[in-house]
Formats: C-alpha cells, structure tokens, sequence
C-alpha cells in the first residue's frame, strides 16, 4: 500500500497516511477538524542500487568509442583462440 503525504492549509499540520490506491484521498485535518487538507507530491523513496538499470551505465564519458572498444576486444581476442586450436 503506498503512503500518502498530507498538509492542512489551516493550521499546517503535515501527516502521511497508509491508503489503497483506490481510496478517495483524506479531506478533514486530524487535528483541527477542518476541510482544508491537501495531498502533497513528494519525491519517490524507490532507490535502485547496482548496475545495469540503465543502457547509458557502462558508455564512456564522451558516449563514442563504445563500439570501437567492443571491435578492439574482439580482435585481440581472435589471436589468441586461433593460438589454443593451432596447440591441439
């Protein structure tokens, strides 16, 4: 259930609430009684931790050269593949 934050314009008592997303929001202050209350937008307290949420994380600072570096590793990593075969 989200949590809902709620300011009287009356006497600005600042509340939050635990309410569905199907509840009508809250019109009466808690304190004064009176019909002044206002739902307040707050910022999100989602935090996403790690990598790989977003395609930009790993570029380089510039943003070019990324599919330049992925040719580079990948030819210098043939050499090394054709040496193991030519081993066997």
């Amino acid at each position: 259930m989200p949590v809902y934050t709620y300011r009287c314009d009356s006497c600005g008592v600042q509340f939050e609430r635990h309410q569905s997303f199907y509840e009508a929001p809250l019109k009466t202050c808690p304190e004064c009684r009176k019909k002044s209350v206002k739902r307040v937008i707050t910022p999100t307290k989602i935090i996403f931790k790690g990598s790989g949420f977003y395609a930009t994380d790993h570029r380089s600072p510039s943003g070019s050269g990324s599919r330049e570096n992925k040719a580079e590793k990948k030819e210098e990593s043939k050499p090394a593949a054709e040496s193991k075969n030519n081993d066997k």
